[in-house]
């Protein structure tokens, strides 16, 4: 080997530490990806309580999601 490719104990240590220290935080990524989400309705839930604008919106698509039941009803009656 040539003198430029030995490596001196303090320069293998430094390598070896940053190379643990790279470990950690990939091990660190990986937790944090196993950790159970929370649902995203679950962190909304309540947002919109006693809010009179939202229960206008609530009512309205109720009110429009009935209408094309009936429309499909009268549909399906001419046939």
């Amino acid at each position: 080997m040539l003198k430029s490719q030995i490596m001196t104990n303090k320069e293998l240590e430094k390598r070896i530490s940053a190379l643990e220290k790279e470990v950690a935080l990939l091990k660190n990524k990986i937790e944090k990806k196993e950790e159970p989400k929370k649902h995203w309705w679950k962190e909304i839930a309540g947002t919109f309580a006693d809010d009179p604008v939202y229960d206008e919106i609530v009512r309205l698509g109720r009110e429009y999601r009935l209408s094309q039941r009936e429309d499909y009803d009268t549909d399906e009656e001419n046939k």
